[in-house]
């Protein structure tokens, strides 16, 4: 008796087959984003497909907004088309039930399931990647909101005044920060009037701020540069302030955290916070620590909605 899991991203799709012990097979290819909204699902049934399965269910975890009551992905700003259908295309080819969420939201559960979350009732995880997100169980319960789309924690407002501007537009908010696709716009702020000259981080650069990339941010402190280390720490700095904003908001016992960031840098993104953390809190710290799941949590959560899905359905 296998499930199927998907992992739909602004790059990439990820299908994995599983059961009750975890994924047994998986594969990736990068997103179908020239074939119109209709492309995405026929490209995720010919994976399911190319792993030999039959799937008993589906559970999907993909890139935001998503529109649950329609089983979709909405206006997303990653794909110049809007609007894309997962859950009647995918029903109607394999004939079985199919469900879509957030992919923190996923992930969250398959870190209630699989991972270090087992057994804990209030729990919360975070991706740090190109964006940032987060999804909760509160008292043991997915945590979804009226349109499936909480908890954005990426989008909590640490400076409505600040310069940098998030994604979304707004200002000041978390992922702006501290995202990777954002660290290089707040390096430059951060070091443009720190007299930055021949340092390892700016060699790497090639002598131009603006050819900051996170990589080399990461990199180079790592080495122990001391402009890069200084950018390191102010990144933890805020990264402390909104994981004390969880904190004091959902009273999780246990934080895991993910994403691709936090993944390739574990010690830089994960001790600033633990050091700084405890200066904004209100409720008692929690547990805070890497994923055991990687870089596949989104499968597990997929896989734990599955699962799920077909139980409550038999």
């Amino acid at each position: 008796m296998s499930y199927a899991a998907v992992d739909i991203g602004a790059t990439n799709i990820r299908v994995a087959v599983g059961d009750e012990k975890g994924i047994k097979s998986k594969c990736s290819e990068p997103t179908d984003r020239l074939n119109g909204p209709g492309g995405v699902p026929r490209q995720i049934a010919r994976m399911i497909r190319g792993l030999n399965l039959e799937p008993l269910a589906i559970g999907v975890g993909s890139i935001g907004p998503i529109d649950t009551k329609a089983g979709e992905i909405g206006a997303t700003p990653n794909f110049a088309f809007k609007h894309i259908p997962v859950v009647t295309p995918l029903n109607a080819v394999f004939n079985v039930p199919v469900q879509i969420m957030n992919d923190c939201n996923a992930a969250v559960i398959g870190e209630h399931m699989y991972g270090a979350g087992r057994g804990i009732d209030n729990l919360f995880y975070v991706t740090i990647s190109t964006g940032l997100g987060g999804g909760a169980i509160v008292d043991g319960n997915p945590l979804n909101g009226k349109d499936g789309n909480a908890p954005e924690i990426g989008h909590l407002t640490l400076d409505p005044d600040s310069e940098l501007t998030c994604g979304c537009g707004c200002r000041g908010h978390w992922e702006a920060y501290c995202s990777g696709a954002n660290i290089p716009k707040f390096a430059r702020v951060l070091l443009r009037d720190r007299g930055v000259e021949g340092g390892l981080l700016m060699r790497m650069a090639g002598g131009d701020l603006g050819r900051l990339t996170s990589e080399m941010i990461f990199d180079a402190a790592g080495r122990g540069d001391s402009d890069a280390a200084f950018v390191v720490e102010e990144i933890g700095k805020m990264n402390a302030i909104g994981f004390a904003n969880i904190v004091n908001a959902f009273d999780s016992e246990l934080i895991t955290v993910g994403g691709s960031v936090a993944l390739n840098n574990p010690d830089l993104i994960i001790e600033p916070i633990k050091r700084g953390i405890e200066k904004h809190l209100i409720n008692r710290r929690p547990e805070i620590m890497l994923t055991q799941l990687g870089h596949d949590v989104v499968l597990y959560g997929g896989l734990a909605i599955a699962l799920r899905l077909f139980r409550s359905k038999s």
